[in-house]
């Protein structure tokens, strides 16, 4: 077949709008990234307010991730360039020095989460060989090193394996939530439902909005998946990256929420508290309450995927934005740049992970509201800024995802200072 041929298959395959498994793949890319850890915390995080809270948040959950990720992949591909990454859109439409000032932000708000992850797979890892297998704990250094080597080898294995390994860590991780949720449901109990205090709701409504935002959020690897489709696209890549973001949107709030509601029905607001208090994760609390060892075997499982596919998806924004700061300030090439991110980055992480510092937790609110700035507030200023963006301004996803990202700034800044 010759190359125009194919040319025209490929062209006709697009416009059909016709779902591929290069769009599964970044489902399951962008799914991953954003499942956590932090989903073992979320039921507590957001369940311990009560019945409404919960409900109300359920509610907003959907458009609060999609309306805001679609809102970040449409700047990215806003650009005139056809290879532009993150940083070189923020500096093409806000000039070189507001450009690199966003850009280093940014890289500064995921990489403080690489550092937590590469503490938290160590540590996970070490507390499943020394309390599940029974075995004494091995040498940190040698652990941590291995760990944080064997997840950059899959980064430096380019696109397609990076896909294959989010295929591979995703669908277990989406076939445990499922069954844990489903294991639960014998144990539920009815909420108790009273009618609220409108002050008091407000408030935990509003300091809820970050741990909602975050707990869903794949900013990470958004840039690098707006940059994937432009290619393949072309010129369909805006609506196919819509269909991609509202689909991962979609999977997340339902596999996620639905364990969520399982494991807040299967507590008391008191065990929540308890649970809060002793700093577990909701499956080790769970596993202690109904003496369940099955249930605590599952926990560190849950977290390890968790964990290893978050750590994939934020290492390629890191790497992705460390590239373009280092390429834009210095005269390096990009090849240079990028195996020296990768050194600079493997180092910190094991350094990290080996000294499992106690300043993480301050670290990752820091890194907070730079993410709720950059994932929020910039791409709607952008709307109003760049004329290829300005026909969303009457639009009232472009308001509602501003008024969500001046809520978590403004929750988190109050948490810090409080």
């Amino acid at each position: 077949m010759s190359n125009s041929s194919e040319a025209t298959m490929e062209i006709n395959t697009i416009s059909d709008g016709r779902w591929t498994q290069h769009d599964t793949h970044w489902v399951l890319s962008l799914f991953g990234t954003a499942v956590g850890a932090g989903i073992l915390f979320l039921p507590i995080n957001i369940g311990i307010g009560g019945f409404w809270p919960l409900l109300i948040m359920t509610v907003l959950a959907f458009p609060m991730t999609f309306l805001a990720h679609r809102g970040l992949a449409r700047f990215v591909l806003s650009s005139k360039q056809k290879d532009a990454d993150f940083t070189d859109v923020v500096e093409e439409h806000f000039g070189a020095g507001a450009g690199r000032l966003i850009s280093l932000l940014y890289f500064f708000s995921i990489f403080p989460i690489l550092l937590i992850y590469g503490v938290g797979l160590t540590n996970t890892v070490d507390s499943f060989i020394v309390n599940q297998l029974g075995f004494e704990s091995p040498s940190r250094i040698l652990l941590s090193g291995l760990l944080v080597a064997g997840m950059i080898a899959i980064m430096l294995g380019g696109e397609k394996l990076l896909l294959r390994a989010f295929a591979i860590l995703v669908y277990p991780l989406v076939g445990v939530l499922l069954f844990l949720s489903l294991y639960l449901v014998p144990n539920w109990q009815m909420p108790v439902v009273s009618t609220p205090d409108v002050a008091s709701l407000t408030e935990l409504l509003w300091l809820s909005v970050p741990i909602v935002v975050f707990s869903f959020s794949h900013a990470a690897a958004i840039s690098s998946f707006a940059n994937v489709q432009r290619r393949h696209y072309k010129s369909e890549a805006v609506q196919k990256s819509e269909a991609i973001l509202r689909t991962t949107s979609i999977m997340l709030i339902v596999f996620v929420l639905l364990f969520v509601f399982s494991c807040v029905f299967s507590l008391t607001p008191e065990q929540m508290e308890e649970a809060k208090s002793a700093n577990v994760s909701v499956l080790s609390y769970l596993a202690n309450v109904y003496n369940n060892p099955f249930i605590e075997m599952l926990g560190p499982l849950v977290a390890f995927i968790a964990i290893t596919s978050s750590f994939l998806g934020h290492f390629l924004g890191a790497r992705e934005s460390f590239n373009g700061l280092a390429t834009k300030q210095t005269s390096m090439s990009y090849k240079l740049a990028d195996k020296l991110g990768v050194v600079f980055m493997f180092v910190a992480i094991w350094v990290c992970a080996v000294l499992n510092p106690s300043i993480l937790d301050m670290m990752g609110a820091i890194s907070g509201p730079i993410i709720a700035m950059i994932l929020f507030i910039m791409p709607t200023i952008a709307v109003f800024k760049v004329p290829a963006l300005q026909k969303y301004k009457s639009h009232i996803g472009t308001y509602f995802v501003l008024f969500v990202g001046l809520l978590a700034v403004s929750a988190l800044l109050y948490n810090m200072l409080g």
